[in-house]
């Protein structure tokens, strides 16, 4: 089982997919769920305690925007009390392409910062015991939803930092996969901006094509989790959960 008894953070375990994700998983009874978010919500939490008493469920805030050495200390105060983590969720993503700086330091620079930081405390080459990160991918990291391209390229950026990743995993001990949901009904994607406003309706026009709840994708999240598969490319999109073969048109023969 790759929840229950288990310690887990989930960075922006608080967002849309990333609550109704965090409420699935703690009906599968891990030990410790610590969410790491930007804002707080203690009725959230709350409710996430309530859900199942038996799992301590902690909060603290986080910025993923923040340096190595920010999080690096924040993960210190984290492993000095719970001594072991498990699993590494990190979700963090906007959805804006007027801000094109800060897509790339939540998506993907967030991403990498996050995982490098926790490398200190698993990597085996320091005597660490390894540990699994999930990083909350994108479809977009397939095929660019074209009108926000920095959006899907930091989404591709963030998938391929994880594919590397689950191929370090003999050197690191850290397993990696990725969790690639398609449109799914939340706030980030009632509204959003394009670049360069090139489509001013592209939320109403996804709008108009089929979707998933925040519910359906939970749930595959969750199957994913179990599933434990280094270097799986998840696609949850439709209610469906699918592990994507990635085609290889390239390689650098080392």
């Amino acid at each position: 089982m790759a929840i229950a008894n288990k310690n887990i953070i989930f960075v922006a375990g608080l967002g849309g997919i990333g609550f109704d994700t965090s409420r699935e998983i703690v009906k599968s009874g891990p030990k410790n769920l610590v969410i790491l978010d930007r804002i707080e919500n203690p009725a959230a939490i709350a409710e996430l305690k309530a859900l199942n008493p038996k799992v301590t469920v902690t909060f603290y805030p986080y910025d993923v925007t923040v340096s190595v050495a920010e999080t690096t200390k924040l993960l210190k105060t984290i492993f000095d009390k719970l001594k072991t983590v498990d699993l590494l969720i990190n979700g963090a993503g906007i959805l804006d392409d007027y801000q094109i700086e800060r897509t790339i330091a939540v998506n993907f620079t967030g991403t990498v910062n996050t995982t490098t930081a926790i490398m200190s405390f698993w990597d085996k080459r320091k005597g660490g015991p390894g540990g699994v990160i999930a990083n909350i991918c994108s479809v977009t990291g397939f095929n660019a939803i074209y009108q926000v391209p920095v959006y899907s390229a930091s989404k591709a950026a963030a998938l391929s930092f994880t594919n590397s990743l689950a191929r370090l995993a003999p050197i690191t001990g850290v397993t990696a996969y990725s969790i690639n949901p398609g449109i799914t009904k939340t706030t980030l994607v009632h509204k959003f901006n394009s670049w360069q406003d090139v489509e001013p309706r592209v939320a109403e026009l996804l709008l108009e094509h089929p979707t998933q709840t925040t519910l359906q994708c939970a749930q595959n999240f969750v199957k994913a989790i179990e599933a434990n598969q280094n270097g799986a490319i998840w696609k949850l999109d439709l209610g469906t959960l699918e592990a994507i073969e990635w085609t290889k048109h390239w390689d650098s023969h080392i």
